[in-house]
């Protein structure tokens, strides 16, 4: 018995150099953060600043809008109040840019051709379903969408939504926009490739967030993120018996795809389950694909959703 102990102990050292070394690899990647905080400038500004403010960030100010929209912007006392709400809940910047940095590691790590962007923070009247950007060598994030889920400017936006509006949720939705520009939609209109697509996202999270809860990673609560765990295998069922998995119908997104306040399976278990359950289980498929297929990130990300499937060995955990 002392000699087994002893062994679990080696492995379990070795398991943690092993994972150390990774990581000690990765933070020596060189990757330099700065965060332009366009709100804070902007919120600061009066009138009579905007012809240096288009000059220095000549992105937030289309050609096609007239001066008098960001004029009567800057005079908006709701917006003053914004940018107020803003500030205080983020005073500055020092934590989210070494967070970015270690993000941006892990992306390059795996995948060599990434480039850090330039970053800038603003904020968006609350434009939830846009609260990060990702375009060429830019990221833009909004600010005033993660203010926490009891901010009184969320009021009358559903709750399954509200959750997310939080500052830990800025890394994740970071990572899974990068991730969106690796992992190419599905061609096939099967859930089966939905919950595939979005098993590849997560599984993305998985690699460049390894210190980051799984339920900040999909986006739940504790307790949904319990709650799914807990019900893997009654899901699975569900799915396979109602054959699920091949069907094309148009319904089937909404019920366990896109977020939602619960899934349907038209169960009396409706109301105790999460949205996004088809992610859930998407994603337990890609890591047990991962766990049993000797195959590479970029490998992973160009194969087929079926073949991934039948190749996974996936069993739910009982």
């Amino acid at each position: 018995m002392k000699y087994y102990i002893v062994l679990l102990l080696i492995f379990g050292f070795l398991g943690c150099d092993s994972k150390s070394g990774l990581e000690k690899e990765i933070d020596m990647i060189p990757v330099d953060v700065t965060i332009k905080r366009f709100d804070k400038v902007f919120g600061a500004s009066g009138p009579s600043d905007l012809p240096r403010l288009k000059q220095e960030y000549p992105i937030f100010f289309p050609e096609q809008y007239p001066d008098s929209i960001w004029v009567s912007r800057l005079q908006d006392t709701l917006q003053q109040q914004l940018h107020q709400e803003v500030e205080k809940k983020f005073p500055e910047e020092t934590v989210m840019e070494e967070e970015l940095m270690h993000l941006f590691q892990h992306i390059k790590f795996y995948f060599p051709q990434f480039k850090t962007p330039i970053v800038y923070t603003t904020t968006s009247d609350v434009d939830y379903k846009n609260k990060v950007i990702v375009a060429n060598d830019l990221l833009i994030i909004s600010l005033d969408t993660y203010l926490g889920e009891t901010h009184p400017f969320y009021e009358g936006i559903q709750q399954y939504l509200v959750k997310n509006f939080r500052a830990s949720q800025i890394i994740p939705d970071v990572a899974n926009e990068y991730a969106r520009q690796l992992v190419s939609h599905p061609r096939q209109r099967s859930l089966l490739a939905q919950m595939i697509y979005y098993g590849k996202l997560l599984y993305l999270k998985d690699l460049w967030l390894p210190d980051v809860p799984d339920n900040e990673k999909i986006g739940y609560t504790n307790e949904e993120f319990t709650w799914v765990g807990d019900n893997e295998v009654e899901m699975w069922r569900y799915f396979v018996e109602n054959e699920l998995l091949y069907s094309t119908d148009a319904k089937l997104p909404p019920r366990f795809i896109n977020p939602a306040p619960f899934s349907k399976f038209y169960l009396e278990i409706d109301n105790e389950s999460p949205g996004m359950t088809g992610r859930y289980l998407g994603w337990q498929i890609v890591r047990s694909y991962m766990e049993n297929n000797p195959t590479t990130v970029q490998q992973l990300l160009i194969q087929d959703a079926e073949e991934l499937f039948t190749n996974s060995k996936y069993k739910p955990k009982k």
